[in-house]
């Protein structure tokens, strides 16, 4: 089971914008996965990855380190080396801030949030 609340915070004038990634069973984990899969894939092939697919795989990582045992301090400190360069023009600026809210296999709530992930040229 993986339910994760995100909430992204980009520009200061711009409202911030909250989804929800549940997955209660190990089909609709087959699903979450497969489509991070595809998105690493993406970046191998050096595509830039949209909003949507940058958040995609962020959830993806904090899921893997989460089940990997790892604290949220190693999860925050290193989320910023997933990617960088490839994304589309934009990214870096909607994705300032990512709150996650994560419940795994009915084990307690963890909260991590990830400042800057993708830095920006011109901060």
């Amino acid at each position: 089971m993986i339910v994760i609340k995100a909430e992204v915070k980009g520009e200061p004038d711009i409202p911030a914008v909250k989804r929800v990634f549940e997955y209660l069973n190990e089909s609709d984990e087959e699903i979450f996965f497969g489509w991070v899969k595809i998105i690493r894939e993406k970046l191998s092939k050096k595509l830039r990855l949209n909003t949507n697919e940058s958040l995609a795989l962020y959830c993806g990582y904090v899921v893997d380190e989460l089940r990997a045992h790892k604290s949220t301090d190693t999860i925050e400190k290193n989320g910023s080396i997933i990617f960088s360069e490839n994304v589309m023009i934009g990214v870096p600026e909607t994705l300032r801030t990512i709150s996650f809210e994560v419940v795994l296999d009915n084990s307690p709530k963890k909260n991590i949030t990830l400042h800057e992930p993708i830095p920006t040229s011109c901060t």
